[in-house]
């Protein structure tokens, strides 16, 4: 599919906090490829950015198979991390990412604080190579005990300042759960502790049974539901957090697979949109959300697609 070049008509770019984007859409960590898999397919010059899938200061095995399965709306996964770790990727993923003229935003996980600060310190060296560093605090796929850590006030803030405290200058942006009762207060959390901004949000905690093998589905029981079904939860984090913390810069993520989608994420508060799950029915799926975003913005003469960002009206 050859998805045409903006024409100029509506003005794209968005401000990021200190990033300046051609344009809102970005692709969401763990649905692109660790580099330039899907880049081949998708021109990643004609986006925002491109986060990377995230990597820990190890290699990691990832869960067991199966670890995809279609939902209702939309599809549960449980991958659980795979990759071979930052240093792996920074050497052979990052280079040619890179070489396409992507705007790379890196991702980093772990199981304690300190696989956190000592991923990151491994990126510092090359930062000048990533455009910003999302902190993935909030995996559903991973066994953190009884809480993951974006489930807990005091854990979200000592990761970020930790990643924070490394020496890194880029912008870090903390990658928060909807699984939460008071998301705005996880979120200032991490704002104090040093975050730049927020990604808003991650998979919701899920489980899918086959009746005939009475047995779930996937290889490691639960897993993480994405797609259209959690458009909703999306928008409400995203409202509720840009209200509580007005002016954040915020990556709404979770069910955009249209240019309509990209509209109610930015003018619920979002400053970017994530897109993920459709990029698996279609690799160009980011391309076509801008393409579509910016053909609603000229049909409905909003001539800046800034100009969206939080005007949700009706709203006391």
């Amino acid at each position: 599919m050859n998805v045409p070049a903006n024409t100029g008509a509506v003005d794209s770019r968005v401000r990021l906090g200190s990033l300046e984007l051609l344009n809102p859409v970005i692709t969401a960590s763990g649905t692109f490829g660790h580099g330039a898999e899907v880049a081949r397919l998708c021109d990643p010059v004609r986006l925002g950015a491109v986060t990377a899938k995230s990597q820990a200061r190890f290699a990691w095995k990832g869960n067991a198979a199966p670890r995809l399965h279609p939902a209702a709306c939309g599809m549960v996964n449980a991958v659980g991390l795979q990759g071979n770790g930052i240093e792996h990727w920074i050497s052979h993923d990052l280079p040619a990412l890179r070489a396409l003229g992507a705007t790379v935003i890196a991702s980093v996980w772990g199981h304690s604080t300190d696989d956190f600060a000592r991923a990151t310190d491994l990126l510092v060296p090359v930062q000048g190579e990533v455009a910003a560093l999302e902190v993935n605090l909030s995996c559903p796929n991973l066994d953190h005990g009884d809480t993951m850590f974006a489930h807990d006030v005091t854990a979200t803030a000592e990761v970020v300042r930790s990643v924070v405290g490394t020496g890194i200058t880029v912008p870090v942006f903390a990658k928060l759960s909807p699984g939460v009762a008071d998301l705005p207060a996880i979120a200032g959390a991490a704002l104090e502790a040093g975050a730049a901004g927020l990604t808003l949000v991650n998979t919701v905690r899920a489980l899918l049974v086959d009746a005939e093998l009475r047995r779930p589905v996937l290889g490691s029981a639960g897993g993480g539901l994405s797609g259209a079904a959690i458009k909703p939860i999306a928008l409400r984090a995203v409202h509720d957090v840009t209200r509580a913390h007005p002016g954040v810069p915020v990556i709404g993520t979770g069910g955009v697979a249209t240019g309509v989608d990209a509209v109610e994420m930015l003018l619920a508060g979002a400053t970017a949109v994530g897109v993920g799950t459709a990029t698996f029915a279609d690799p160009r799926a980011p391309l076509r959300v801008v393409t579509e975003l910016e053909r609603w913005c000229a049909d409905h003469g909003v001539h800046q697609v800034s100009e969206l960002v939080g005007a949700l009206g009706g709203v006391e």
